[in-house]
Protein backbone atom coordinates (compact mmCIF):
# COMPACT_ATOMS: atom_id res chain seq x y z
CA UNK A 1 0.00 0.00 0.00
CA UNK A 2 1.28 3.58 -0.90
CA UNK A 3 2.22 5.74 1.80
CA UNK A 4 0.31 9.24 2.33
CA UNK A 5 3.48 10.83 0.87
CA UNK A 6 3.57 9.02 -2.87
CA UNK A 7 -0.03 9.74 -3.37
CA UNK A 8 -0.24 13.49 -2.54
CA UNK A 9 0.21 15.85 -5.54
CA UNK A 10 4.29 15.96 -4.78
CA UNK A 11 4.40 12.36 -4.47
CA UNK A 12 2.57 11.65 -7.58
CA UNK A 13 5.03 14.13 -9.66
CA UNK A 14 8.00 12.61 -8.55
CA UNK A 15 6.98 9.25 -9.75
CA UNK A 16 5.37 10.59 -13.20
CA UNK A 17 8.84 11.91 -13.34
CA UNK A 18 10.43 8.31 -12.80
CA UNK A 19 8.41 7.39 -15.38
CA UNK A 20 8.83 9.85 -17.77
CA UNK A 21 11.19 7.80 -20.20
CA UNK A 22 7.78 5.58 -20.78
CA UNK A 23 5.54 8.57 -21.50
CA UNK A 24 5.68 11.85 -23.69
CA UNK A 25 7.80 15.00 -23.27
CA UNK A 26 6.45 18.26 -22.08
CA UNK A 27 7.02 21.15 -24.30
CA UNK A 28 8.22 21.74 -27.71
CA UNK A 29 11.08 19.56 -28.53
CA UNK A 30 14.20 20.39 -28.56
CA UNK A 31 17.41 19.01 -30.24
CA UNK A 32 19.90 16.79 -27.83
CA UNK A 33 22.77 19.09 -29.52
CA UNK A 34 20.99 22.67 -28.68
CA UNK A 35 21.01 21.36 -24.66
CA UNK A 36 23.80 23.65 -22.73
CA UNK A 37 24.53 20.98 -19.32
CA UNK A 38 21.93 23.85 -17.24
CA UNK A 39 19.73 23.05 -19.36
CA UNK A 40 19.80 19.52 -19.38
CA UNK A 41 19.91 19.34 -15.54
CA UNK A 42 16.76 22.16 -15.68
CA UNK A 43 14.64 19.38 -17.74
CA UNK A 44 15.49 16.49 -15.72
CA UNK A 45 14.33 18.53 -12.73
CA UNK A 46 11.11 18.93 -14.10
CA UNK A 47 8.44 16.30 -14.30
CA UNK A 48 6.45 15.12 -17.29
CA UNK A 49 2.91 15.62 -16.78
CA UNK A 50 0.59 12.40 -17.32
CA UNK A 51 -1.27 11.81 -20.40
CA UNK A 52 -5.35 11.52 -19.13
CA UNK A 53 -7.89 9.52 -20.56
CA UNK A 54 -12.02 9.40 -20.08
CA UNK A 55 -13.49 6.41 -20.70
CA UNK A 56 -16.74 7.71 -20.98
CA UNK A 57 -19.91 5.50 -21.25
CA UNK A 58 -23.55 6.13 -21.53
CA UNK A 59 -26.67 5.37 -19.28
CA UNK A 60 -24.36 2.63 -17.62
CA UNK A 61 -25.84 1.01 -14.48
CA UNK A 62 -22.88 0.81 -11.54
CA UNK A 63 -24.03 -2.81 -10.94
CA UNK A 64 -23.45 -3.84 -14.71
CA UNK A 65 -19.96 -4.20 -13.31
CA UNK A 66 -18.36 -7.22 -11.51
CA UNK A 67 -16.53 -5.02 -9.10
CA UNK A 68 -20.02 -3.47 -8.02
CA UNK A 69 -21.18 -7.10 -7.70
CA UNK A 70 -22.31 -7.91 -10.91
CA UNK A 71 -22.31 -11.98 -11.53
CA UNK A 72 -21.88 -12.57 -14.99
CA UNK A 73 -18.56 -11.40 -15.99
CA UNK A 74 -19.44 -8.88 -18.20
CA UNK A 75 -16.14 -7.11 -17.43
CA UNK A 76 -13.16 -8.40 -16.43
CA UNK A 77 -10.88 -5.22 -17.67
CA UNK A 78 -12.58 -2.76 -15.47
CA UNK A 79 -12.77 -5.49 -12.66
CA UNK A 80 -9.02 -5.65 -12.33
CA UNK A 81 -8.15 -1.86 -13.25
CA UNK A 82 -10.44 -1.07 -10.34
CA UNK A 83 -8.67 -3.23 -8.14
CA UNK A 84 -5.28 -1.96 -9.26
CA UNK A 85 -6.01 1.72 -8.46
CA UNK A 86 -9.20 3.83 -6.82
CA UNK A 87 -12.24 2.35 -6.57
CA UNK A 88 -15.23 4.81 -5.99
CA UNK A 89 -17.96 2.39 -4.13
CA UNK A 90 -20.42 5.14 -3.77
CA UNK A 91 -20.24 7.11 -6.94
CA UNK A 92 -23.46 9.35 -8.14
CA UNK A 93 -24.12 11.76 -10.97
CA UNK A 94 -25.48 15.04 -10.14
CA UNK A 95 -28.42 15.30 -12.77
CA UNK A 96 -29.55 11.87 -14.30
CA UNK A 97 -30.17 12.96 -17.91
CA UNK A 98 -27.39 13.19 -20.36
CA UNK A 99 -26.55 16.56 -21.51
CA UNK A 100 -26.88 17.87 -18.01
CA UNK A 101 -24.26 15.45 -16.96
CA UNK A 102 -21.89 15.60 -19.41
CA UNK A 103 -21.95 19.67 -18.70
CA UNK A 104 -21.31 18.95 -15.18
CA UNK A 105 -18.24 16.35 -15.69
CA UNK A 106 -16.67 18.91 -18.16
CA UNK A 107 -17.06 21.86 -15.56
CA UNK A 108 -17.18 20.47 -12.67
CA UNK A 109 -20.09 22.97 -11.74
CA UNK A 110 -24.12 21.52 -10.80
CA UNK A 111 -26.12 22.13 -14.32
CA UNK A 112 -27.94 25.23 -13.13
CA UNK A 113 -24.50 27.18 -12.65
CA UNK A 114 -23.33 26.28 -15.96
CA UNK A 115 -26.79 26.10 -17.55
CA UNK A 116 -27.17 22.95 -18.90
CA UNK A 117 -30.11 21.79 -17.11
CA UNK A 118 -32.08 20.23 -19.36
CA UNK A 119 -31.16 18.93 -23.27
CA UNK A 120 -31.21 20.76 -26.23
CA UNK A 121 -29.13 23.87 -24.26
CA UNK A 122 -25.86 24.94 -25.31
CA UNK A 123 -22.65 24.90 -23.30
CA UNK A 124 -22.04 29.12 -22.44
CA UNK A 125 -18.47 29.85 -24.14
CA UNK A 126 -17.51 31.56 -20.83
CA UNK A 127 -17.57 27.91 -18.68
CA UNK A 128 -14.44 26.62 -18.20
CA UNK A 129 -13.48 23.04 -19.09
CA UNK A 130 -11.09 20.17 -18.26
CA UNK A 131 -10.26 20.98 -22.21
CA UNK A 132 -9.31 24.19 -21.40
CA UNK A 133 -7.41 23.25 -18.41
CA UNK A 134 -5.13 20.73 -19.97
CA UNK A 135 -4.73 22.57 -22.76
CA UNK A 136 -3.56 25.77 -21.19
CA UNK A 137 -1.17 22.81 -19.51
CA UNK A 138 0.36 22.24 -22.83
CA UNK A 139 -1.46 19.32 -23.24
CA UNK A 140 -2.85 17.87 -27.07
CA UNK A 141 -6.64 17.78 -26.32
CA UNK A 142 -8.92 15.41 -27.97
CA UNK A 143 -12.33 14.89 -28.23
CA UNK A 144 -14.02 11.65 -29.62
CA UNK A 145 -17.75 10.36 -30.26
CA UNK A 146 -21.27 11.77 -28.85
CA UNK A 147 -20.81 15.30 -27.34
CA UNK A 148 -24.51 16.82 -27.08
CA UNK A 149 -23.62 20.13 -25.44
CA UNK A 150 -24.02 22.09 -28.70
CA UNK A 151 -27.72 22.79 -27.73
CA UNK A 152 -29.83 21.59 -30.36
CA UNK A 153 -28.66 18.56 -31.56
CA UNK A 154 -26.77 20.15 -34.72
CA UNK A 155 -24.62 17.96 -36.87
CA UNK A 156 -21.81 18.90 -37.09
CA UNK A 157 -20.95 20.99 -33.99
CA UNK A 158 -19.85 24.40 -34.81
CA UNK A 159 -15.66 25.05 -33.62
CA UNK A 160 -17.02 27.20 -31.30
CA UNK A 161 -19.37 24.70 -29.45
CA UNK A 162 -16.39 22.54 -28.79
CA UNK A 163 -15.74 23.36 -25.14
CA UNK A 164 -12.46 23.79 -25.76
CA UNK A 165 -11.30 20.26 -27.74
CA UNK A 166 -8.96 21.92 -30.32
CA UNK A 167 -6.59 19.70 -31.44
CA UNK A 168 -8.59 16.70 -32.52
CA UNK A 169 -12.36 16.53 -33.16
CA UNK A 170 -14.07 13.49 -34.56
CA UNK A 171 -17.66 13.84 -32.63
CA UNK A 172 -21.14 14.59 -33.27
CA UNK A 173 -23.73 16.26 -30.77
CA UNK A 174 -26.37 13.30 -31.04
CA UNK A 175 -24.55 10.37 -31.86
CA UNK A 176 -27.73 8.09 -32.06
CA UNK A 177 -29.32 10.33 -34.26
CA UNK A 178 -26.63 10.27 -36.79
CA UNK A 179 -25.28 7.03 -36.56
CA UNK A 180 -26.68 3.40 -35.95
CA UNK A 181 -24.80 0.16 -34.30
CA UNK A 182 -23.78 -1.00 -37.18
CA UNK A 183 -23.36 2.57 -39.74
CA UNK A 184 -21.06 4.08 -37.45
CA UNK A 185 -20.52 8.00 -38.35
CA UNK A 186 -18.88 10.74 -37.00
CA UNK A 187 -17.59 14.64 -37.97
CA UNK A 188 -14.31 15.88 -38.67
CA UNK A 189 -13.35 18.41 -37.31
CA UNK A 190 -14.01 20.77 -40.63
CA UNK A 191 -17.64 19.05 -40.44
CA UNK A 192 -17.03 15.81 -43.19
CA UNK A 193 -18.29 12.63 -42.26
CA UNK A 194 -16.22 9.70 -41.36
CA UNK A 195 -17.57 6.82 -42.65
CA UNK A 196 -16.48 3.86 -40.21
CA UNK A 197 -17.17 0.15 -40.77
CA UNK A 198 -17.92 -2.58 -38.46
CA UNK A 199 -19.84 -2.15 -34.84
CA UNK A 200 -20.19 1.24 -33.11
CA UNK A 201 -18.33 0.54 -29.85
CA UNK A 202 -15.60 -0.76 -32.37
CA UNK A 203 -15.03 2.23 -34.43
CA UNK A 204 -14.84 4.94 -32.06
CA UNK A 205 -12.60 2.52 -30.39
CA UNK A 206 -10.31 2.57 -33.39
CA UNK A 207 -10.01 6.13 -33.92
CA UNK A 208 -9.17 6.35 -29.95
CA UNK A 209 -6.14 3.96 -30.45
CA UNK A 210 -5.26 5.87 -33.52
CA UNK A 211 -4.90 8.92 -31.40
CA UNK A 212 -3.23 7.84 -28.69
CA UNK A 213 -0.42 6.09 -30.50
CA UNK A 214 0.41 8.86 -32.62
CA UNK A 215 4.26 10.33 -32.08
CA UNK A 216 3.53 13.28 -30.23
CA UNK A 217 5.84 15.38 -28.00
CA UNK A 218 3.26 17.07 -25.38
CA UNK A 219 1.26 14.86 -23.16
CA UNK A 220 -2.47 13.96 -24.76
CA UNK A 221 -5.90 14.34 -22.75
CA UNK A 222 -8.31 12.14 -24.32
CA UNK A 223 -12.13 12.18 -23.59
CA UNK A 224 -13.44 9.09 -25.38
CA UNK A 225 -17.28 9.27 -25.50
CA UNK A 226 -19.64 6.46 -26.55
CA UNK A 227 -23.09 6.04 -27.09
CA UNK A 228 -23.87 2.78 -25.78
CA UNK A 229 -25.13 0.39 -23.50
CA UNK A 230 -27.91 3.71 -24.35
CA UNK A 231 -30.59 2.81 -26.48
CA UNK A 232 -31.06 3.59 -30.07
CA UNK A 233 -33.87 5.88 -30.34
CA UNK A 234 -34.63 5.64 -33.51
CA UNK A 235 -34.93 1.66 -33.25
CA UNK A 236 -36.27 2.22 -29.56
CA UNK A 237 -33.72 -0.46 -28.87
CA UNK A 238 -30.84 -1.41 -27.22
CA UNK A 239 -28.27 -3.52 -29.60
CA UNK A 240 -25.59 -5.30 -28.69
CA UNK A 241 -23.39 -6.41 -30.71
CA UNK A 242 -24.00 -9.57 -33.13
CA UNK A 243 -24.55 -12.72 -30.91
CA UNK A 244 -24.02 -10.85 -27.86
CA UNK A 245 -27.88 -10.72 -26.82
CA UNK A 246 -28.16 -14.28 -27.27
CA UNK A 247 -24.99 -15.12 -24.97
CA UNK A 248 -26.82 -12.85 -21.93
CA UNK A 249 -30.76 -14.09 -22.94
CA UNK A 250 -30.67 -15.65 -19.48
CA UNK A 251 -29.29 -12.89 -17.60
CA UNK A 252 -29.54 -11.93 -13.79
CA UNK A 253 -31.96 -8.77 -12.60
CA UNK A 254 -30.90 -6.56 -10.24
CA UNK A 255 -33.55 -6.74 -7.18
CA UNK A 256 -34.89 -3.13 -8.10
CA UNK A 257 -36.17 -4.08 -11.36
CA UNK A 258 -37.78 -7.06 -10.38
CA UNK A 259 -41.84 -6.73 -9.70
CA UNK A 260 -41.97 -3.93 -11.37
CA UNK A 261 -43.23 -3.34 -15.09
CA UNK A 262 -41.09 -1.79 -17.51
CA UNK A 263 -38.97 -3.08 -20.86
CA UNK A 264 -35.98 -4.57 -18.73
CA UNK A 265 -37.01 -8.11 -19.34
CA UNK A 266 -36.40 -7.61 -23.18
CA UNK A 267 -33.82 -5.30 -22.86
CA UNK A 268 -31.39 -6.64 -20.51
CA UNK A 269 -29.84 -9.04 -22.73
CA UNK A 270 -28.23 -6.52 -25.53
CA UNK A 271 -27.78 -4.06 -22.52
CA UNK A 272 -25.47 -6.48 -21.18
CA UNK A 273 -24.07 -7.52 -24.71
CA UNK A 274 -23.17 -3.94 -24.97
CA UNK A 275 -21.20 -3.20 -21.64
CA UNK A 276 -19.29 -6.75 -22.13
CA UNK A 277 -18.25 -5.10 -25.51
CA UNK A 278 -17.25 -1.76 -24.20
CA UNK A 279 -14.96 -3.58 -21.88
CA UNK A 280 -13.32 -5.28 -24.43
CA UNK A 281 -12.83 -2.11 -26.17
CA UNK A 282 -11.12 -0.83 -22.55
CA UNK A 283 -8.86 -3.56 -22.65
CA UNK A 284 -8.30 -2.96 -26.44
CA UNK A 285 -7.18 0.70 -25.05
CA UNK A 286 -5.76 -0.33 -22.55
CA UNK A 287 -3.01 -3.00 -24.51
CA UNK A 288 -2.27 -0.15 -26.92
CA UNK A 289 -1.52 2.04 -24.00
CA UNK A 290 0.83 -0.27 -23.08
CA UNK A 291 2.57 -1.46 -26.22
CA UNK A 292 3.00 2.21 -26.78
CA UNK A 293 5.51 2.67 -23.85
CA UNK A 294 2.88 4.75 -21.87
CA UNK A 295 1.17 2.72 -19.45
CA UNK A 296 3.61 3.93 -16.32
CA UNK A 297 2.31 7.98 -17.69
CA UNK A 298 -0.94 7.62 -18.22
CA UNK A 299 -4.17 8.50 -15.66
CA UNK A 300 -7.26 6.75 -17.41
CA UNK A 301 -10.95 7.50 -15.73
CA UNK A 302 -13.81 4.76 -16.16
CA UNK A 303 -17.31 6.49 -15.60
CA UNK A 304 -20.71 7.06 -16.91
CA UNK A 305 -23.50 10.15 -17.19
CA UNK A 306 -26.51 8.13 -15.29
CA UNK A 307 -28.00 5.08 -14.85
CA UNK A 308 -30.86 2.80 -16.54
CA UNK A 309 -34.36 2.09 -14.42
CA UNK A 310 -35.63 0.43 -17.91
CA UNK A 311 -38.78 2.29 -17.40
CA UNK A 312 -39.65 0.81 -14.07
CA UNK A 313 -40.11 4.59 -12.45
CA UNK A 314 -41.28 6.73 -14.89
CA UNK A 315 -41.94 6.33 -18.57
CA UNK A 316 -38.06 6.41 -19.64
CA UNK A 317 -35.09 5.33 -18.53
CA UNK A 318 -33.41 7.68 -16.12
CA UNK A 319 -34.90 11.50 -15.06
CA UNK A 320 -35.64 10.33 -11.56
CA UNK A 321 -34.05 10.01 -7.90
CA UNK A 322 -33.65 6.21 -7.61
CA UNK A 323 -30.59 4.12 -7.53
CA UNK A 324 -30.64 2.80 -10.96
CA UNK A 325 -30.71 6.23 -12.55
CA UNK A 326 -28.38 7.89 -10.15
CA UNK A 327 -25.53 5.40 -9.05
CA UNK A 328 -22.53 5.29 -11.80
CA UNK A 329 -19.86 3.37 -11.98
CA UNK A 330 -16.17 4.95 -11.42
CA UNK A 331 -12.54 4.16 -11.57
CA UNK A 332 -9.55 5.72 -11.91
CA UNK A 333 -6.47 4.40 -11.99
CA UNK A 334 -2.32 5.61 -13.10
CA UNK A 335 0.79 6.73 -11.77
CA UNK A 336 -0.03 8.22 -8.08
CA UNK A 337 -3.45 6.21 -8.25
CA UNK A 338 -2.18 2.19 -8.08
CA UNK A 339 -2.57 1.76 -4.56
CA UNK A 340 -5.29 -0.55 -4.70
CA UNK A 341 -8.15 1.40 -2.89
CA UNK A 342 -11.60 1.64 -2.56
CA UNK A 343 -13.33 4.60 -1.62
CA UNK A 344 -16.74 4.40 0.22
CA UNK A 345 -17.67 8.26 0.90
CA UNK A 346 -20.00 9.50 -1.44
CA UNK A 347 -18.51 10.49 -4.54
CA UNK A 348 -20.57 13.37 -6.91
CA UNK A 349 -19.81 13.46 -10.83
CA UNK A 350 -18.55 17.43 -10.28
CA UNK A 351 -15.79 16.08 -8.35
CA UNK A 352 -14.40 14.10 -10.97
CA UNK A 353 -12.84 16.65 -12.69
CA UNK A 354 -10.78 18.01 -9.82
CA UNK A 355 -9.86 13.95 -9.02
CA UNK A 356 -8.16 14.80 -12.88
CA UNK A 357 -6.73 17.74 -12.49
CA UNK A 358 -5.55 16.85 -8.67
CA UNK A 359 -3.36 13.69 -10.16
CA UNK A 360 -1.85 15.71 -13.16
CA UNK A 361 -0.82 18.39 -11.10
CA UNK A 362 -2.84 20.90 -12.35
CA UNK A 363 -5.11 23.69 -10.19
CA UNK A 364 -9.27 23.07 -10.02
CA UNK A 365 -11.55 24.56 -12.91
CA UNK A 366 -12.39 28.17 -11.64
CA UNK A 367 -16.09 28.20 -9.51
CA UNK A 368 -16.04 24.43 -9.39
CA UNK A 369 -17.98 22.80 -7.37
CA UNK A 370 -16.27 20.02 -6.87
CA UNK A 371 -13.09 18.53 -4.93
CA UNK A 372 -10.53 15.93 -5.48
CA UNK A 373 -10.81 12.82 -3.46
CA UNK A 374 -7.08 12.17 -3.80
CA UNK A 375 -7.01 13.64 0.43
CA UNK A 376 -9.16 10.72 0.67
CA UNK A 377 -6.45 8.33 -0.09
CA UNK A 378 -4.47 9.26 2.42
CA UNK A 379 -6.71 8.42 5.66
CA UNK A 380 -10.36 10.26 6.53
CA UNK A 381 -11.25 13.36 5.85
CA UNK A 382 -13.56 14.93 8.13
CA UNK A 383 -14.42 17.50 5.64
CA UNK A 384 -15.52 15.31 3.03
CA UNK A 385 -19.13 16.30 2.48
CA UNK A 386 -21.63 13.03 3.74
CA UNK A 387 -24.54 13.60 1.07
CA UNK A 388 -24.59 13.99 -2.36
CA UNK A 389 -26.98 16.64 -4.56
CA UNK A 390 -29.10 15.76 -7.29
CA UNK A 391 -30.47 18.24 -9.16
CA UNK A 392 -33.87 16.71 -11.35
CA UNK A 393 -35.08 18.05 -14.93
CA UNK A 394 -36.86 17.05 -18.21
CA UNK A 395 -39.43 14.41 -15.99
CA UNK A 396 -39.53 16.77 -13.90
CA UNK A 397 -37.95 19.83 -11.48
CA UNK A 398 -36.66 17.96 -8.86
CA UNK A 399 -34.60 17.83 -6.49
CA UNK A 400 -32.88 15.33 -4.15
CA UNK A 401 -30.19 14.37 -1.01
CA UNK A 402 -28.90 11.12 -0.36
CA UNK A 403 -26.78 10.29 2.22
CA UNK A 404 -25.99 6.65 3.36
CA UNK A 405 -28.54 5.48 5.31
CA UNK A 406 -31.74 8.04 3.90
CA UNK A 407 -32.62 10.02 0.15
CA UNK A 408 -35.18 12.58 0.01
CA UNK A 409 -36.50 13.55 -3.29
CA UNK A 410 -39.05 16.55 -4.04
CA UNK A 411 -40.52 18.29 -6.63
CA UNK A 412 -41.98 21.41 -7.89
CA UNK A 413 -45.78 20.48 -9.01
CA UNK A 414 -46.39 24.07 -10.77
CA UNK A 415 -43.00 24.21 -12.60
CA UNK A 416 -42.83 23.95 -16.41
CA UNK A 417 -40.20 21.59 -16.92
CA UNK A 418 -39.05 22.92 -20.25
CA UNK A 419 -38.96 26.37 -19.52
CA UNK A 420 -37.52 26.44 -15.38
CA UNK A 421 -34.29 25.26 -14.76
CA UNK A 422 -35.46 25.46 -10.19
CA UNK A 423 -38.36 27.19 -8.39
CA UNK A 424 -39.51 28.85 -5.53
CA UNK A 425 -41.41 26.02 -4.14
CA UNK A 426 -40.98 22.24 -3.99
CA UNK A 427 -43.46 19.30 -2.24
CA UNK A 428 -41.65 16.46 -0.48
CA UNK A 429 -42.08 13.58 -3.01
CA UNK A 430 -39.70 10.45 -1.93
CA UNK A 431 -37.87 9.16 1.51
CA UNK A 432 -36.45 6.00 1.40
CA UNK A 433 -34.43 4.07 4.20
CA UNK A 434 -31.83 2.69 2.05
CA UNK A 435 -30.39 0.27 5.09
CA UNK A 436 -33.62 -1.72 5.68
CA UNK A 437 -34.94 -0.72 1.64
CA UNK A 438 -31.90 -0.85 -0.74
CA UNK A 439 -33.93 -1.30 -3.56
CA UNK A 440 -36.38 1.88 -2.62
CA UNK A 441 -39.81 -0.24 -2.64
CA UNK A 442 -41.27 1.48 -0.21
CA UNK A 443 -41.65 5.22 -0.07
CA UNK A 444 -42.09 6.89 3.33
CA UNK A 445 -42.89 10.16 2.57
CA UNK A 446 -45.13 12.01 4.51
CA UNK A 447 -45.18 9.43 7.39
CA UNK A 448 -45.80 10.53 10.63
CA UNK A 449 -43.10 8.25 12.53
CA UNK A 450 -40.85 9.44 10.02
CA UNK A 451 -41.25 13.16 10.33
CA UNK A 452 -38.22 13.90 12.01
CA UNK A 453 -36.00 12.54 9.35
CA UNK A 454 -38.20 14.68 6.74
CA UNK A 455 -36.98 17.31 8.68
CA UNK A 456 -33.59 17.09 9.19
CA UNK A 457 -33.69 15.81 5.30
CA UNK A 458 -35.09 19.18 3.94
CA UNK A 459 -32.68 21.35 5.84
CA UNK A 460 -29.98 19.15 4.31
CA UNK A 461 -31.25 19.71 0.61
CA UNK A 462 -32.10 23.40 1.34
CA UNK A 463 -28.62 23.72 2.40
CA UNK A 464 -27.24 22.29 -0.77
CA UNK A 465 -29.19 24.01 -3.07
CA UNK A 466 -27.98 27.19 -1.72
CA UNK A 467 -24.62 26.20 -2.22
CA UNK A 468 -24.91 24.96 -5.85
CA UNK A 469 -25.79 28.70 -6.39
CA UNK A 470 -29.89 28.22 -6.15
CA UNK A 471 -32.22 30.97 -5.13
CA UNK A 472 -33.53 30.38 -1.78
CA UNK A 473 -36.81 27.63 -1.70
CA UNK A 474 -39.14 26.58 0.72
CA UNK A 475 -40.42 22.48 0.46
CA UNK A 476 -44.00 21.83 1.56
CA UNK A 477 -45.34 18.40 3.45
CA UNK A 478 -45.98 15.50 1.31
CA UNK A 479 -49.62 16.36 -0.16
CA UNK A 480 -51.62 13.57 1.30
CA UNK A 481 -52.56 11.71 4.55
CA UNK A 482 -49.88 9.73 6.14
Amino acid sequence: MMTPEQISRRGFLRMAQSAAGAGVAVGTALSTRAHTAPQQAERRRQPARPNVLVFFTDQQRWDTAGCYGNPMGLTPNLDAFARQGVLFRNAFTCQPVCAPARACLQTGRYATANTVWRNGIRLPNTERTLAHAFKEAGYRVGYIGKWHLAGTDAQPVPPDARGGYVDLWEAADALESMSHPYQPRLFDANGNVIEMQGYRVDALTERAISFITQPRQEPFFLFLSFLEPHFQNDMHAFVAPEGYAKRYANPWVPPDLQGHPGDWYESLPDYYGCVARLDECLGRVMDAIKSSGLAENTIVLFTSDHGCHFRTRNEEYKRSCHESSIRIPAAVWGPGLNCARVVDEMVSLVDLPAILLDAAGLDSLPNAHGRSVLPLLKGPDGSWQDDVFIQISEAEVGRAVRTARWKYAVYAPDANVGRDPDSATYVERYLYDLWADPHEQVNLVGRRDHRKVADEMRERLLARMVAAGERPAKIEPARYPA
